[in-house]
């Protein structure tokens, strides 16, 4: 298993204590706590992230590398953003959005990412009057709009269901795959998160089974909202399925409540992950 943990946790003045820290000790950390990646919120890089000059690209490329981590990739999309929106009926805005996840498909390889994970309910949830089918279409105009420059720069963007309580649009593992059936590219394919699945009806050991074969990245967190370990989860029947599954991608540390601080949740949420993967060797 390949474990990673997402930045913004480090960016947090009350998880970290003080000023966020900057990219150099955030790889460094990273690495010398255990985790093979980190990933990315573009939010972290300032209010227009896709103005970071190639130079500078290269230069955080450089120091990950050589702390010892990979940049996996790049998540939350659009949060802290204006004028995107995934399922609006306004099809200038859904042209504005498509250019930007291009370009974000640009700053995710430049970084030497290959992932983006696509949830940011806020900017998909539907408008008034439109209706869950042509939402789905509008998302799939969007994403078929972006699909040849993630081609052909080598990135995945996976589509990530979200809970009732957090958005109204595609919330299930089956809503996932329904937006990838509709897009049709390899290139956009679907991401799995603990808290999100512990929504749904069918155990989650059964919809990492189920949708093993669209499955691209995975975010590990606990439905408190914390780390893996950090609350009630089991992680072991779910660790068990991903190797089951056959999963070969990253397991990312995705946390929303940072009270037991940044340090603290970065190492017990490994541990807890590292221990689960650990029970499942034969």
């Amino acid at each position: 298993m390949k474990f990673a943990i997402c930045n913004e946790l480090f960016c947090d003045e009350a998880a970290v204590g003080g000023p966020p820290w900057d990219w150099r000790r955030q790889c460094e950390y990273a690495a010398g706590v255990g985790y093979g990646g980190l990933e990315v919120a573009p939010f972290t890089l300032g209010d227009a992230p896709l103005s970071v000059p190639a130079d500078a690209r290269a230069e955080m490329r450089r120091v990950a590398a050589d702390a010892g981590v990979e940049v996996v990739g790049l998540h939350w999309l659009l949060a802290k953003t204006e004028g995107y929106h995934l399922t609006t009926a306004d099809a200038a805005v859904r042209t504005a959005t498509a250019d930007y996840l291009r370009g974000l498909a640009d700053l995710c390889a430049d970084l030497g990412g290959s992932v983006m994970v696509l949830g940011s309910p806020q900017q998909r949830n539907r408008e008034e009057g439109v209706s869950e089918d042509a939402a789905y279409e509008h998302a799939a105009k969007v994403l078929r709009a972006a699909a040849s420059t993630l081609e052909s720069r080598g990135v995945t963007l996976c589509v990530e269901p979200l809970s009732p309580a957090e958005t109204d649009f595609m919330q299930t593992c089956a809503g996932g795959r329904r937006l990838i059936d509709m897009v049709g590219s390899p290139s956009v394919r679907l991401h799995q998160d603990v808290k999100a699945m512990l929504s749904e009806e069918a155990p989650i050991p059964d919809l990492i089974r189920q949708y093993a074969d669209v499955t691209r990245h995975f975010h590990a967190n606990d439905g408190n909202l914390r780390g893996p370990g950090m609350g009630p989860t089991d992680f072991g029947p779910i660790m068990a399925a991903l190797r089951e599954a056959g999963y070969g991608g990253w397991v990312s540390v995705e946390v929303f409540d940072y009270a037991p601080g940044a340090e603290a949740t970065a190492v017990e949420s490994l541990a807890c992950l590292r221990a689960a993967a650990s029970d499942n060797v034969a």
